[in-house]
């Protein structure tokens, strides 16, 4: 596991459980305390935990800072890919309908329905000019790539030009990636207007599927863009605490688990 990915599940599993220790985070991650110490400090400087004796706290802040495309394309990537195996199963029979949301694990769904000749019947919405080049070049009949203004850090499409067209789109099922989810604040991003077009996605959509690696549960970004309330289905890893998945399901959420090597 690279350092950086394991830092995001240390920073996960402390906004769930409230605390870590440095021992038990050692033995989980097969590393030595030492590691754990310089994961620690290097978490507690960009604000995301406090470090204490002994280990380290959940921080309350709200983040703001993005990782640049390429570098959440390497990013928990053997899980992203399950979690897009599994999303497969929501896709909609014969000519249905979805929003495709910006992000690296809704890209793995476009890859996947590309290689899936029955899926490309679809009629596809999406707002990234990565997935709708890919459905496209793939064999996908009927994408429809959302016009506006290009964010470049995620290459998502973005601007009131998007929610007007959004406004008049309705889909079987929307496929939507998030930042961060956390049982008050929900689904959030660092961006108001991608959040916007993400918002629009989810209220235009008969289901909902969330696409969230466990490195995302009990982190917070600044802007919220869907209460769990609207939340259908959330896919995620082997690496989420059953504690936060059991509150999701008491909130009437379907949870799926996959089974995945990002932790090996």
């Amino acid at each position: 596991m690279y350092a950086e990915e394991r830092r995001r599940q240390i920073a996960s599993m402390t906004a769930v459980e409230g605390r870590v220790n440095v021992t038990e985070l050692s033995e989980r991650f097969d590393v030595t305390a030492e590691t754990i110490r310089r994961d620690l400090a290097v978490l507690d400087r960009e604000g995301v935990v406090h470090r204490v004796h002994g280990g380290a706290v959940a921080s309350q802040s709200f983040q703001t800072s993005e990782l640049t495309l390429d570098s959440r394309l390497r990013s928990a990537t053997t899980a992203k890919m399950a979690i897009a195996r599994a999303a497969m199963e929501f896709l909609p029979q014969g000519t249905g309908s979805i929003f495709l949301d910006a992000g690296t694990t809704t890209s793995a769904v476009a890859d996947l329905i590309g290689q899936t000749p029955a899926a490309h019947q679809l009629s596809i919405v999406s707002n990234s000019l990565p997935i709708a080049l890919s459905l496209a070049n793939n064999g996908v009949q009927y994408v429809q790539l959302l016009g506006g203004t290009v964010r470049a850090i995620t290459q998502a499409v973005v601007g009131d030009t998007a929610l007007r067209t959004m406004a008049l789109l309705r889909a079987d099922v929307a496929f939507i990636g998030t930042n961060a989810l956390t049982l008050d604040h929900g689904l959030s991003t660092a961006d108001a207007q991608e959040a916007a077009i993400k918002s629009a996605f989810v209220t235009n959509a008969h289901k909902v599927v969330v696409l969230c690696d466990s490195s995302k549960l009990g982190t917070d970004y600044l802007v919220s863009f869907a209460s769990l309330s609207e939340i259908d289905v959330v896919i995620t890893d082997s690496g989420a605490s059953e504690i936060f998945l059991n509150s999701l399901r008491d909130r009437e959420i379907d949870v799926v688990v996959v089974d995945d090597l990002a932790r090996s």
